[in-house]
């Protein structure tokens, strides 16, 4: 693992051993279920990790897990199977030492499985819960201790394609001021959504679409066109992710407008021939699917220095979220958190409460770590399985 931004400077105390490493599997129903171009969401899931220092300091993360439906129970088996043998009982010089040394543990494994994927977002919520107990211990905001700013840009996504002005208007009145839609759906349906949207919320709103890779070259290419006289930010994952470089280099180069990707990468190096090899311009890590902070900090470190824009995805429940704010606090610079625009309990109750929307903007809080302690007893009737609890 390569790192191109050095976090060693920071100052706070970041050794540390683990003596409990938990899971959490959590469900409750989507109502309305959350379309995409390649599935529907018929609940939300949520993967809670927690880490218990040998100082008795917890700390708490989150694991990507929206896909397959029964992904949540098999990552959070990941995570007591394959990594918490790797974690207990050793001492760690630091976060990104443990998250090196872990990947490179892992990575036959990854191989021999077919899993990289999987495995990766196991750790990656293991590492995010490593990154809340050391700030918890140092008593400092994440974001703080990390040398950022507390007040971060949001947009809000996931607007499904049915009467999706609705959507943006709720949400309106809920403090954004940015808005992504959904598109993937016949290219006509699309451009009229878009164009409601866009005569709905006005000229001085901010509008992203997200095809979720449902276009091949010629499509994406056309839409492009079609959909920039509308005035988007950008056009999110347009072509499927493994796409060779150079094909996405003829997209970039020939669009009207920025093109956006990056949840579906693992590391570093994929992100930096993203940019300099694909020509992407809104650069979009997923912490929960790989990297955690301690290597998607790295990577939002590179975006800057390549001119491009950071804004971390998160699509899943709110200690995701939270942490994705964190790590945008952390790094600043032009760009957004994403909001699910979706209705998500786990996403609610595992926010902190005085995470407000105000003028397409969310304040931090100053309390220690992430700053969210999920109460358990409010949870119970939600959990489906557990590990090491």
């Amino acid at each position: 693992m390569v790192f191109l931004y050095d976090l060693a400077d920071m100052d706070y105390d970041k050794a540390f051993e683990i003596t409990r490493l938990e899971t959490l599997v959590l469900r409750v129903p989507a109502d309305p279920p959350v379309r995409t171009s390649f599935g529907v969401m018929h609940d939300r899931p949520a993967v809670l990790v927690r880490v218990t220092g040998a100082d008795g300091v917890q700390g708490w993360g989150e694991v990507w897990c929206n896909f397959p439906a029964v992904g949540a129970e098999h990552r959070a088996r990941l995570v007591d199977s394959c990594i918490k043998p790797l974690v207990l009982g050793h001492a760690w010089s630091t976060p990104q030492d443990c998250f090196a040394t872990l990947s490179e543990s892992l990575r036959i494994l990854a191989i021999q499985s077919g899993e990289p994927g999987p495995l990766a977002q196991a750790l990656a919520g293991v590492d995010t819960a490593i990154w809340d107990m050391l700030a918890r211990r140092a008593e400092r905001p994440l974001w703080q201790l990390l040398g950022g700013q507390a007040t971060i840009n949001v947009y809000t996504s996931g607007i499904n394609p049915d009467q999706p002005e609705r959507v943006a208007e709720a949400k309106a009145r809920e403090g954004y001021t940015a808005f992504k839609l959904k598109v993937g759906f016949g290219d006509q349906r699309d451009e009229d959504n878009v164009r409601a949207l866009r005569r709905t919320m006005g000229q001085d709103a901010t509008l992203m679409v997200d095809a979720n890779q449902a276009w091949v070259p010629a499509q994406a290419a056309r839409m492009a066109d079609r959909l920039a006289v509308h005035g988007l930010a950008w056009l999110e994952e347009p072509l499927p992710a493994d796409t060779p470089w150079p094909v996405w280099r003829a997209l970039t180069a020939g669009a009207p407008l920025p093109i956006a990707g990056g949840e579906n990468l693992r590391g570093g190096e994929s992100f930096v021939a993203a940019m300099e090899e694909g020509g992407l311009s809104v650069i979009q890590p997923d912490l929960g699917k790989w990297g955690g902070i301690s290597a998607c900090l790295p990577v939002a470190r590179d975006v800057l220095r390549l001119g491009r824009t950071f804004c971390p995805h998160w699509l899943g429940g709110g200690i995701g979220l939270t942490a994705s704010m964190h790590l945008k606090a952390a790094v600043g610079g032009a760009g957004y958190v994403e909001v699910d625009s979706n209705p998500n309990a786990l996403r609610d109750w595992l926010l902190p409460k005085d995470h407000a929307v105000k003028a397409g903007q969310v304040t931090l809080s100053d309390a220690p770590g992430l700053g969210v302690t999920p109460d358990l007893d409010r949870l119970r009737p939600y959990i489906v399985a557990s590990h090491g609890t």
